[in-house]
Protein backbone atom coordinates (compact mmCIF):
# COMPACT_ATOMS: atom_id res chain seq x y z
CA UNK A 1 0.00 0.00 0.00
CA UNK A 2 1.43 3.45 -1.13
CA UNK A 3 1.89 5.33 2.13
CA UNK A 4 2.95 8.42 0.45
CA UNK A 5 -0.66 10.08 1.04
CA UNK A 6 0.12 9.95 4.69
CA UNK A 7 3.43 11.80 4.83
CA UNK A 8 1.73 14.04 2.23
CA UNK A 9 -1.76 15.04 4.75
CA UNK A 10 1.42 15.81 7.29
CA UNK A 11 3.68 17.42 5.62
CA UNK A 12 1.42 19.41 2.75
CA UNK A 13 3.49 22.28 1.09
CA UNK A 14 6.63 21.94 3.50
CA UNK A 15 8.00 21.19 6.79
CA UNK A 16 8.85 24.73 7.37
CA UNK A 17 10.06 24.59 11.25
CA UNK A 18 12.07 21.88 9.98
CA UNK A 19 13.49 23.70 6.68
CA UNK A 20 14.26 26.84 8.85
CA UNK A 21 15.92 25.50 11.84
CA UNK A 22 17.28 21.89 10.94
CA UNK A 23 20.38 22.34 8.55
CA UNK A 24 20.82 20.25 5.67
CA UNK A 25 23.13 17.23 7.09
CA UNK A 26 23.46 13.69 7.67
CA UNK A 27 22.21 12.20 10.71
CA UNK A 28 21.03 9.76 13.08
CA UNK A 29 18.15 8.38 14.99
CA UNK A 30 17.07 5.87 17.66
CA UNK A 31 13.31 5.29 18.65
CA UNK A 32 12.76 3.62 21.20
CA UNK A 33 9.33 1.29 22.57
CA UNK A 34 8.71 3.23 26.20
CA UNK A 35 6.41 0.15 27.44
CA UNK A 36 6.26 -3.08 27.29
CA UNK A 37 4.16 -4.25 23.87
CA UNK A 38 4.21 -6.12 21.07
CA UNK A 39 5.45 -4.08 18.15
CA UNK A 40 3.42 -3.75 14.88
CA UNK A 41 4.52 -0.57 12.51
CA UNK A 42 8.32 -0.91 11.72
CA UNK A 43 7.87 -1.87 8.32
CA UNK A 44 5.47 0.86 7.91
CA UNK A 45 7.77 3.15 9.43
CA UNK A 46 10.65 2.09 7.67
CA UNK A 47 9.24 2.65 4.58
CA UNK A 48 7.46 6.57 5.88
CA UNK A 49 11.50 7.07 6.10
CA UNK A 50 12.37 5.71 3.10
CA UNK A 51 9.79 8.17 1.01
CA UNK A 52 11.97 10.43 2.28
CA UNK A 53 15.32 9.11 1.39
CA UNK A 54 16.63 7.86 5.20
CA UNK A 55 17.27 4.53 5.71
CA UNK A 56 16.54 2.35 8.66
CA UNK A 57 17.71 -0.56 10.23
CA UNK A 58 15.09 -2.51 12.23
CA UNK A 59 16.11 -4.09 15.65
CA UNK A 60 13.02 -6.34 16.71
CA UNK A 61 10.69 -7.66 14.23
CA UNK A 62 6.87 -6.99 14.22
CA UNK A 63 4.99 -9.16 15.81
CA UNK A 64 7.97 -9.36 18.73
CA UNK A 65 7.38 -8.44 22.12
CA UNK A 66 9.72 -6.40 23.86
CA UNK A 67 10.54 -4.68 27.21
CA UNK A 68 9.86 -1.10 28.38
CA UNK A 69 12.82 1.22 27.08
CA UNK A 70 13.68 -0.87 24.07
CA UNK A 71 15.15 0.27 21.08
CA UNK A 72 13.59 -0.67 18.48
CA UNK A 73 14.66 1.15 15.23
CA UNK A 74 18.08 2.89 13.72
CA UNK A 75 17.55 5.82 11.20
CA UNK A 76 20.28 7.35 9.36
CA UNK A 77 20.33 10.02 6.50
CA UNK A 78 19.22 13.71 5.84
CA UNK A 79 18.30 14.96 9.59
CA UNK A 80 16.04 17.21 7.58
CA UNK A 81 13.82 13.79 6.34
CA UNK A 82 14.66 12.13 9.58
CA UNK A 83 13.07 14.87 11.38
CA UNK A 84 9.98 15.70 8.64
CA UNK A 85 9.06 11.90 8.85
CA UNK A 86 9.29 11.31 12.51
CA UNK A 87 5.70 12.15 13.56
CA UNK A 88 3.84 9.57 11.03
CA UNK A 89 5.85 7.37 11.62
CA UNK A 90 5.83 6.57 15.18
CA UNK A 91 1.81 7.57 14.44
CA UNK A 92 2.31 3.91 12.95
CA UNK A 93 3.97 2.54 15.56
CA UNK A 94 2.02 4.02 18.20
CA UNK A 95 -1.53 2.65 16.65
CA UNK A 96 -0.30 -0.41 15.49
CA UNK A 97 1.57 -1.92 18.22
CA UNK A 98 -1.39 -0.50 20.70
CA UNK A 99 -3.71 -2.66 18.76
CA UNK A 100 -1.12 -5.75 18.04
CA UNK A 101 -0.86 -5.15 22.73
CA UNK A 102 -4.65 -5.22 23.36
CA UNK A 103 -5.11 -8.43 21.04
CA UNK A 104 -2.31 -10.64 21.97
CA UNK A 105 -2.94 -9.69 25.79
CA UNK A 106 -6.65 -11.07 25.03
CA UNK A 107 -5.45 -13.98 23.36
CA UNK A 108 -3.07 -14.98 26.19
CA UNK A 109 -5.64 -14.83 28.93
CA UNK A 110 -8.92 -16.61 27.15
CA UNK A 111 -5.98 -18.98 26.16
CA UNK A 112 -5.25 -19.75 29.58
CA UNK A 113 -8.97 -21.12 29.99
CA UNK A 114 -9.64 -22.25 26.06
CA UNK A 115 -6.89 -23.48 23.70
CA UNK A 116 -8.89 -23.12 20.53
CA UNK A 117 -10.67 -19.92 20.93
CA UNK A 118 -10.05 -17.46 18.38
CA UNK A 119 -10.19 -13.75 19.17
CA UNK A 120 -11.12 -11.57 16.07
CA UNK A 121 -11.67 -7.84 14.79
CA UNK A 122 -14.08 -6.58 13.10
CA UNK A 123 -14.75 -3.54 10.72
CA UNK A 124 -15.11 -1.10 13.32
CA UNK A 125 -11.91 0.61 11.98
CA UNK A 126 -10.43 4.11 11.12
CA UNK A 127 -11.55 5.28 7.69
CA UNK A 128 -7.95 4.86 5.21
CA UNK A 129 -6.56 2.54 8.02
CA UNK A 130 -7.94 -0.15 8.57
CA UNK A 131 -5.33 -2.71 6.83
CA UNK A 132 -2.91 -1.62 8.77
CA UNK A 133 -5.37 -2.47 11.86
CA UNK A 134 -5.94 -5.92 10.54
CA UNK A 135 -2.61 -6.51 10.03
CA UNK A 136 -1.83 -5.61 13.72
CA UNK A 137 -4.58 -7.73 15.19
CA UNK A 138 -3.06 -10.84 12.97
CA UNK A 139 0.63 -9.51 14.56
CA UNK A 140 -1.31 -9.96 17.72
CA UNK A 141 -2.34 -13.29 17.20
CA UNK A 142 -5.68 -12.64 16.49
CA UNK A 143 -7.85 -13.22 13.35
CA UNK A 144 -8.46 -9.88 11.58
CA UNK A 145 -11.86 -11.13 10.11
CA UNK A 146 -13.49 -10.15 6.73
CA UNK A 147 -11.06 -7.47 5.32
CA UNK A 148 -14.37 -5.64 3.66
CA UNK A 149 -17.75 -6.29 2.39
CA UNK A 150 -16.16 -7.95 -0.50
CA UNK A 151 -14.49 -10.83 0.53
CA UNK A 152 -17.19 -12.63 2.77
CA UNK A 153 -20.76 -13.21 3.13
CA UNK A 154 -22.12 -11.87 6.81
CA UNK A 155 -25.81 -11.62 6.88
CA UNK A 156 -26.59 -9.44 9.38
CA UNK A 157 -30.09 -7.87 11.19
CA UNK A 158 -30.99 -5.29 8.56
CA UNK A 159 -30.11 -7.95 5.79
CA UNK A 160 -32.32 -10.40 7.73
CA UNK A 161 -35.17 -8.12 7.71
CA UNK A 162 -35.02 -6.71 4.32
CA UNK A 163 -35.03 -10.69 3.52
CA UNK A 164 -37.94 -11.55 5.42
CA UNK A 165 -36.27 -14.01 7.72
CA UNK A 166 -33.31 -16.03 8.59
CA UNK A 167 -34.78 -18.99 6.64
CA UNK A 168 -35.38 -16.67 3.71
CA UNK A 169 -31.95 -15.15 4.29
CA UNK A 170 -30.05 -18.71 4.32
CA UNK A 171 -32.20 -19.45 1.08
CA UNK A 172 -30.75 -16.73 -1.39
CA UNK A 173 -27.08 -18.03 -0.36
CA UNK A 174 -27.56 -21.33 -2.41
CA UNK A 175 -25.37 -19.49 -5.71
CA UNK A 176 -22.39 -18.23 -3.46
CA UNK A 177 -19.56 -18.93 -5.42
CA UNK A 178 -17.09 -21.61 -4.23
CA UNK A 179 -14.42 -20.16 -1.79
CA UNK A 180 -16.64 -17.63 -0.01
CA UNK A 181 -18.08 -18.31 3.47
CA UNK A 182 -21.21 -17.47 4.43
CA UNK A 183 -21.79 -16.21 8.13
CA UNK A 184 -25.05 -15.15 9.30
CA UNK A 185 -26.08 -13.31 12.42
CA UNK A 186 -28.54 -14.52 15.25
CA UNK A 187 -30.13 -13.68 18.30
CA UNK A 188 -31.65 -16.75 19.62
CA UNK A 189 -30.68 -20.65 19.45
CA UNK A 190 -34.07 -21.34 16.60
CA UNK A 191 -32.74 -19.16 14.36
CA UNK A 192 -28.92 -20.52 14.86
CA UNK A 193 -30.17 -24.00 14.12
CA UNK A 194 -32.33 -22.91 11.00
CA UNK A 195 -29.05 -21.20 9.46
CA UNK A 196 -26.82 -24.60 10.91
CA UNK A 197 -29.32 -26.48 8.74
CA UNK A 198 -28.88 -24.78 5.71
CA UNK A 199 -25.75 -24.73 5.39
CA UNK A 200 -24.40 -21.39 6.93
CA UNK A 201 -20.48 -21.88 7.37
CA UNK A 202 -20.21 -19.52 9.98
CA UNK A 203 -22.92 -18.54 13.31
CA UNK A 204 -22.51 -15.23 14.71
CA UNK A 205 -24.34 -15.30 18.65
CA UNK A 206 -25.06 -11.72 18.56
CA UNK A 207 -25.95 -10.46 22.08
CA UNK A 208 -26.95 -13.74 23.75
CA UNK A 209 -25.19 -14.87 26.94
CA UNK A 210 -22.34 -17.18 27.56
CA UNK A 211 -24.46 -20.25 28.76
CA UNK A 212 -27.14 -19.20 25.31
CA UNK A 213 -23.83 -19.37 23.25
CA UNK A 214 -22.52 -22.15 24.65
CA UNK A 215 -25.86 -24.19 24.00
CA UNK A 216 -26.03 -22.90 20.02
CA UNK A 217 -22.34 -24.07 19.41
CA UNK A 218 -23.15 -27.71 21.25
CA UNK A 219 -26.80 -28.12 19.08
CA UNK A 220 -24.72 -26.80 16.15
CA UNK A 221 -21.98 -28.95 15.97
CA UNK A 222 -24.69 -32.20 15.89
CA UNK A 223 -25.55 -30.44 12.56
CA UNK A 224 -22.09 -30.06 11.22
CA UNK A 225 -18.95 -30.51 13.03
CA UNK A 226 -16.92 -27.99 10.93
CA UNK A 227 -19.82 -24.77 11.69
CA UNK A 228 -18.31 -21.99 13.75
CA UNK A 229 -20.06 -20.33 16.42
CA UNK A 230 -18.64 -16.55 16.83
CA UNK A 231 -19.65 -14.66 19.51
CA UNK A 232 -20.58 -10.46 19.22
CA UNK A 233 -21.71 -8.16 21.22
CA UNK A 234 -20.62 -5.61 23.35
CA UNK A 235 -17.96 -8.40 24.31
CA UNK A 236 -14.70 -6.29 25.82
CA UNK A 237 -11.41 -7.40 27.77
CA UNK A 238 -13.34 -7.14 30.72
CA UNK A 239 -16.10 -9.44 29.70
CA UNK A 240 -14.38 -11.78 27.08
CA UNK A 241 -13.21 -14.90 29.55
CA UNK A 242 -17.11 -15.44 29.97
CA UNK A 243 -17.41 -16.65 26.68
CA UNK A 244 -13.93 -19.35 26.96
CA UNK A 245 -15.21 -22.62 26.33
CA UNK A 246 -18.59 -21.31 24.88
CA UNK A 247 -17.57 -20.31 21.30
CA UNK A 248 -15.27 -20.93 18.64
CA UNK A 249 -14.41 -17.21 17.59
CA UNK A 250 -15.56 -13.97 19.87
CA UNK A 251 -14.99 -11.03 17.94
CA UNK A 252 -14.16 -7.32 19.87
CA UNK A 253 -14.66 -3.74 17.83
CA UNK A 254 -12.47 -2.45 21.22
CA UNK A 255 -9.59 -4.05 19.22
CA UNK A 256 -9.34 -1.43 16.70
CA UNK A 257 -11.82 1.32 17.78
CA UNK A 258 -10.76 2.15 21.59
CA UNK A 259 -7.22 0.35 21.43
CA UNK A 260 -4.57 2.68 24.31
CA UNK A 261 -1.56 3.89 22.26
CA UNK A 262 1.77 2.32 22.95
CA UNK A 263 4.05 5.13 23.16
CA UNK A 264 7.65 5.63 21.21
CA UNK A 265 10.40 8.23 21.32
CA UNK A 266 12.82 9.22 18.23
CA UNK A 267 16.23 10.68 19.90
CA UNK A 268 18.59 12.13 17.82
CA UNK A 269 22.08 10.64 18.00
Amino acid sequence: MDLRPFLDEDVGSGDITTEMFVPDILGKAVIMCEEDAVIAGLEEAAEIFRLLGADSEQLVVDGERVRKDTDVMIVEGPLRSILTGERVALNFLMRMSGIATETNSIMTKVRERDKHLMIAGTRKTTPGFRAFEKKAIALGGGWPHRNGLYDMILIKDNHILACGGVSKAMERTSNVPDGIKVEIEVTNITDGIVAAKMGADIIMADHMSPSETKELMKKTKLIHKDILIEASGNITKDNVMDFAGCADIVSLGSLTHSPKAVHFSLDLK
